[in-house]
């Protein structure tokens, strides 16, 4: 490291000037410590994006540097750079800043010499000379604008014409009598990066870079420089004055101090009484029939922590959101760990009873965490921006936004992104990028892409390839918006961070993301969206238009033994949480039967049970193949409802607490440093603590390690059982609804798509196994969403004409209101519908919903061509006759799924296997329906076998078969190790094919892009459960068999 000088860059651009820079915030700061610079501002494009990241490394003292914050704005052919001494000065950036961004879309900004007029009364300015003849006025207007707080920016940059350019800058500064100043216009940390630079210009103009040449810069110089460097650039007086600036200088991100919403709290109360109000009248509803001294405890523990921290006002704000959906109808919960609050609880933010279910409060809020506590709430994702709209209503857009989400290059647009600044053929490239599989891609892809014949690329271009694609992966490309977390304060927002547009219409988001949130201490509530709680809300809206009953999710018994018994057979397709291949394969292995089942159930087929080996001892005890042994009482009641073994992060915390006397902050901090360990390698020295802590209490070194395993497996992510509580809420709910009203739900999720793991077709074929008629859809039956209609005693699901591809969703809600009681006796009476156009005709004709006017699809396509669809006034001039009574052939059985399946994406017809069989164009296989009974009676032959012959019984059944049915489903999930998951249908039910890596990279297109596949392979079944799979050994198209292609969900 140089020795430390008196210096301080006062314009440097990290790549959070998106496509400018060229080096990370920390990359810039960590640099100008190492070379002993005194300070560093961080001054990106109309933007503070970056400088949270700037700041972290001097906030954990990592290094030993002022950072200045400022921003560069650039307007017709001038520069200024403003810099933020002071608390005031940083507003009124924020503020500079919001004004540009809000006048332009995304990514862009709008300034004018106006702006710098007024509002900046704290903020130094730093001017750029433009060479322009007038520069020496506008110098003057500046220095009037900023009076003893402008200076001029005089830069060497060693290109050509630098060293008359400083000469000038100085003359002027002179002649304006404005102090001048040196820096560097910084775009990356080391020279290195100039290559790279170079390649984020090519970008930026989408040209290749030999057709940039003129925006390019002419040499490295825009990097952090050496003192000795700087010394014979620059004279002593320039350098000194960086120095004078830097000491003036003293605002701190430590110093943006956050107030929450106040204004929720009536006159007559503090915000602690109306909270206290709040809660004790959510309590009384909670339990009417009188409040247990032990959730008295918790609440007035709860109330007096809260009260402590001051964070009743963000109770009280995510109450407000809460009270608000529910008003209006909309179903939500609270996830995450404000489950664990008895607070959250009472004032109906979730819907776990925290004491009940024995949950650790610490994981919410505890007296040794400074930031604020997370509150995650779910909406139904179809009214979710409701709630949106309100709190911009509510708060008004100056105190309410969307956090950002940091967008930065992966694999697939950073080589799209390289390779046309190499100017590689773009045709070529895109043709390589859709057949390669980014999932299947080894450690060594970059090699593998690079190096394909199909690119033709040199030596030389293979070499600079690489190292681009090497250095511009986790680049940032661009701010997009948060799912759904929302900042609001008390103040306006852009006193803190600017605001600008968001893409979409109606949002607006700030420059920081949820970690820069957390890491200055700003109030963020995430306005989450899940499809299920749509899908629920619907099916019990359906159940009281059809069948008169009211039903309440609190209504829903949790002991209903015939909804466990589906759950246990993994008949779960359409449900919450427990509808993966992975959970369905784990459902008759644990076998839920009551409610903390389903919250284990869902929390251990997550990565870190899995991988801290939790998940087999767990279902080995629970199936008594294993003794449940405790080293003491005390970790007994820590681990008792799960068998001895830590599921949860709660029970890390309760844990640690017991077997180590970890304090509760202690504790927690363990619990929090167990999601960094993937990125540091470690869990900090906590974990030694409590390893050497659990030494000096007795217990023994097998138990620790087994312990310290299962920490490093939280690692890999795992749930909170407030968390997995929650979701198993919502998991058996759909189930009941499932299993008690399918034809309901059914239609629920066809009008809640898209949502969940499986398409409409897939969701259509399993109601109708399970017995429930689907009615095709029909201009005189059928509304804009699936319906349901009586059929025996029953209810069945009338298909809505959202299902037919390409229609109107405004013409089919006219044709529905223009519909006669006894409905469309002739084709005449839709010439009266607005706005029906001959596209919407073919639609409906392919769909086959004319059926009620038309035998077939060929007639009604025929018939619906003599419909006159001129507006009223030329109608009668054009109408010509037209003879419709010509009968066209009928289409046959696969015309007619070809035609299902390419208007609908289904069909109610033959299964296209079932079809394909018929006909003899695929080859024999063995059905979904008879694989069970395939490996059963596999397994009586073995079992009999053992016992003939005193063997011992493998573990599993494995039998030779092929298998084909259509794609419906592909998987890759993290638990897997890059093994994935397919999932065939064929006539008789789903086929579930396990594909090892080495297989999915052999016969990738097969995998990745075919609709009909065979697949030959091992069938294997576990002894004491009847999960089974076929594990592939060869994968087959047969698509030239299939005229259709089917849309399977994949990979989410």
């Amino acid at each position: 490291m140089s020795a430390d000088f008196d210096y301080a860059e006062l314009h440097c651009l990290s790549n959070h000037s998106f496509l400018r820079g060229a080096s990370h915030p920390d990359e810039l700061v960590l640099r100008a410590a190492e070379l002993g610079y005194q300070a560093l501002a961080l001054t990106d494009e109309c933007s503070v994006a970056g400088v949270v990241k700037a700041w972290r490394p001097i906030k954990e003292k990592r290094v030993c540097l002022k950072l200045i914050i400022g921003s560069e704005f650039r307007f017709d052919d001038q520069g200024v750079v403003l810099l933020a001494p002071n608390r005031q000065a940083y507003a009124q950036l924020c503020h500079l800043i919001t004004r540009a961004r809000r006048r332009c879309g995304k990514g862009d900004y709008s300034i004018t010499r106006a702006d710098f007029s007024q509002g900046l009364d704290d903020c130094f300015c730093l001017w750029l000379p433009s060479g322009h003849s007038d520069d020496l006025k506008r110098l003057h207007g500046f220095r009037n604008d900023f009076p003893e707080r402008c200076w001029v920016l005089v830069e060497n940059l060693l290109d050509e014409g630098a060293f008359e350019r400083a000469r000038r800058a100085i003359a002027l500064a002179e002649a304006a009598d404005v102090p001048a100043v040196c820096g560097n216009a910084v775009l990356m940390h080391h020279p290195q990066r100039k290559e790279l630079h170079d390649a984020l210009t090519a970008i930026h103009y989408r040209q290749p870079l030999d057709q940039v040449w003129l925006h390019l810069k002419p040499n490295a110089e825009n990097h952090l420089r050496s003192f000795n460097k700087l010394r014979s650039l620059y004279s002593p007086a320039l350098l000194a004055e960086t120095m004078r600036i830097a000491e003036r200088c003293h605002f701190d991100l430590s110093e943006l101090s956050y107030s929450y919403p106040s204004d929720l709290v009536p006159g007559q109360f503090t915000a602690p009484e109306y909270l206290r109000l709040l809660v004790r009248q959510g309590a009384k509803r909670r339990h009417p029939k009188g409040i247990s001294a032990a959730f008295e405890e918790q609440l007035d523990k709860e109330l007096a922590l809260i009260r402590e921290k001051g964070y009743e006002h963000y109770f009280l704000t995510v109450y407000d959101i809460v009270r608000f959906a529910r008003s209006q109808g909309i179903l939500c919960q609270g996830r995450g760990s404000a489950a664990n609050s008895a607070v959250c609880y009472c004032l109906g933010i979730t819907e776990v009873d925290p004491v009940a279910g024995k949950l650790v409060f610490e994981r919410f809020i505890s007296t040794g965490r400074n930031e604020p506590p997370d509150i995650d709430v779910d909406f139904e994702h179809e009214r979710r921006e409701e709630v949106i709209q309100y709190l911009y209503r509510r708060y008004g857009r100056k105190r309410a936004a969307l956090a950002a989400t940091l967008i930065s290059y992966r694999p697939k647009s950073a080589v799209r992104d390289v390779g046309r600044a190499l100017g590689i053929d773009l045709a070529q490239l895109e043709r390589r990028l859709a057949n390669y599989g980014w999932r299947y891609r080894s450690k060594n892809w970059i090699d593998e892409l690079v190096q394909d014949e199909g690119l033709g690329l040199s030596a030389q271009q293979i070499s600079v390839f690489k190292r681009l694609l090497a250095g511009i992966l986790g680049f940032p490309r661009h701010l997009s918006q948060h799912v759904g977390g929302f900042v609001l304060t008390d103040q306006r927002i852009a006193d803190y961070v600017p605001i600008e547009n968001a893409a979409m219409a109606e949002r607006t988001v700030i420059q920081w993301d949820k970690d820069d949130l957390e890491a200055v201490g700003l109030m963020k509530v995430d306005v989450l969206a899940l499809g299920m709680l749509t899908a629920v809300r619907k099916t019990l809206d359906l159940i009281r238009q059809h069948q008169g009953k009211t039903l309440r999710l609190q209504d829903i018994p949790q002991d209903d033994a015939e909804v466990y018994a589906m759950i246990q057979r993994a008949d779960t397709i359409g449900v919450f949480q427990i509808e993966s291949r992975a959970q369905m394969s784990m459902l008759p292995r644990l076998k839920p039967k009551a409610f903390y089942d389903l919250v284990v159930q869902v929390a251990i087929v997550r990565p870190g049970p899995i991988h801290g080996d939790m998940v087999h001892p767990y279902l080995r005890r629970r199936l008594g193949q294993e003794k449940v042994d405790y080293p003491n009482d005390a970790l007994k009641d820590v681990l008792e409802r799960t068998l001895g073994v830590p599921i949860f992060q709660e029970q890390v915390i309760s844990l640690a607490r017991v077997a180590a006397n970890f304090s509760s902050d202690e504790a927690n901090t363990l619990r929090s440093s167990m999601a960094s360990w993937k990125k540091t390698g470690h869990i900090s020295d906590l974990r030694d603590k409590l390893q050497a802590n659990m030494r000096a209490n007795g217990y023994t070194e097998d138990f620790i390690q087994r312990i310290n395993r299962q920490i490093e497996g939280f690692g890999e992510y795992g749930f909170p059982e407030s968390h997995a509580t929650g979701f198993a809420m919502i998991a058996y709910v759909s189930s009941w609804l499932k299993h008690h009203h399918p034809a309901a739900f059914c239609c629920a999720l066809l009008n809640s798509l898209p949502m969940g793991f499986y398409s409409a077709s897939q969701l259509v074929q399993d109601v109708r196994r399970h017995g429930v008629e689907v009615r095709p859809v029909d201009i005189n039956a059928s509304a804009w969403d699936s319906t349901l209609e009586a059929s025996n005693q029953d209810w069945a699901i009338r298909l809505g004409l959202c299902r037919v591809k390409g229609l109107n969703e405004t013409v089919a809600r006219a044709l529905i209101a223009c519909r006669p009681s006894d409905g469309f006796q002739h084709w005449r009476q839709l010439e009266g519908i607005p706005g029906l156009s001959r596209r919407d005709l073919e639609a409906l004709a392919a769909a086959d919903a004319f059926r009620t006017l038309s035998e077939n699809r060929h007639q009604a396509r025929w018939e619906s061509a003599a419909l006159n669809l001129q507006a009223p006034l030329l109608k009668d001039a054009f109408e010509q006759p037209v003879t419709t009574d010509y009968a066209l052939p009928a289409p046959d059985a696969m015309d007619n799924l070809v035609e299902d399946y390419h208007s609908q994406g289904l069909t109610l017809g033959q299964h296209p296997v079932q079809l394909l069989r018929e006909r003899g164009q695929i080859p024999d296989s063995v059905c979904a329906d008879q694989l069970l009974v395939l490996a059963e009676a596999e397994q009586a032959r073995l079992e009999r076998l053992a016992e003939q012959h005193s063997l011992p019984l493998p573990e599993r059944v494995r039998i030779p078969v092929q298998v084909l049915g259509l794609v419906t489903n592909r998987q890759m999930p993290k638990t897997a190790t890059r093994i994935t998951f397919v999932t065939l249908e064929d006539d008789t039910g789903n086929i579930n094919v396990i594909v090892r890596l080495t297989l999915a990279q052999s016969s990738l297109k097969v995998l990745t892009t075919r609709s009909l596949i065979r697949v030959t392979g091992v069938l294997e079944k576990a002894l004491d459960n009847d999960v089974i799979h076929v594990l592939a050994d060869r994968l087959e198209a047969l698509e030239a068999e299939l005229e259709f292609s089917v849309r399977s969900r994949d990979y989410h």
